[in-house]
């Protein structure tokens, strides 16, 4: 059962995808209560949590802000999620191939697919973790739902608002699920490191192009 505490933390966690929270934020304490209908032991409880998992930095007298991303950071993150998201593709396509249902992948897709021809970005966001959540499930692995959350992908996302992030991973997510609800481990692998060499590679050309304006 979620705790006010959940709701603060995954309402600041998937609310960074969608801008109503964006890198840089001062959090302040009483606001979020509010805002959240929670109490201030439960808001610090979230910051903690939010903290551990690198979203926020909480300083001493200065109260928490959400965590900004150097470029060398966000490559960094970049490194890991291309092999995490690479292992958790080949993991589910094994899975769809032992026998797992392919129906919660397909049915992620259409609805990223609906949430894109809406330009609903809080549906997107919405499907985009339901999509995961599927991979996850298909995966099977213990290990895979406790560190994949934990790549610190929506500060990316929220820190690099570039239009055409959208449109690459919603072509990256077809080519993913295609391969895994085929059972294809590699192709899955491949396609999944792709969508995130993709990204990195879109972020890289955005910070080049802004440095010769």
């Amino acid at each position: 059962m979620a705790s006010a505490a959940d709701a603060v933390f995954f309402g600041i966690f998937n609310g960074l995808e969608v801008q109503r929270f964006v890198p840089g934020q001062r959090l302040v304490e009483a606001d979020l209560a509010v805002q959240f209908g929670v109490g201030r032991n439960s808001v610090r409880e979230a910051m903690q949590r939010l903290a551990a998992n690198g979203i926020v930095d909480v300083l001493r007298h200065k109260g928490a802000t959400i965590r900004s991303l150097t470029l060398q950071e966000t490559l960094h993150v970049l490194d890991v999620a291309e092999r995490m998201t690479g292992l958790l593709a080949r993991s589910a396509a094994q899975g769809v191939r032992a026998g797992h249902s392919p129906l919660p992948i397909q049915t992620g897709l259409q609805q990223l697919v609906a949430a894109e021809k809406a330009q609903d970005a809080d549906a997107f966001a919405r499907a985009r973790r339901n999509f995961y959540r599927a991979l996850l499930d298909a995966a099977g692995s213990r290990e895979l739902r406790r560190l994949f959350p934990s790549i610190q992908m929506p500060t990316v996302y929220a820190q690099h608002r570039l239009p055409a992030l959208q449109k690459i991973r919603l072509a990256d997510y077809r080519a993913i699920s295609k391969a895994v609800i085929a059972g294809d481990a590699a192709a899955a692998d491949a396609a999944a490191m792709a969508h995130v060499r993709n990204v990195r590679e879109e972020i890289i050309r955005r910070q080049a192009d802004a440095g010769r304006d």
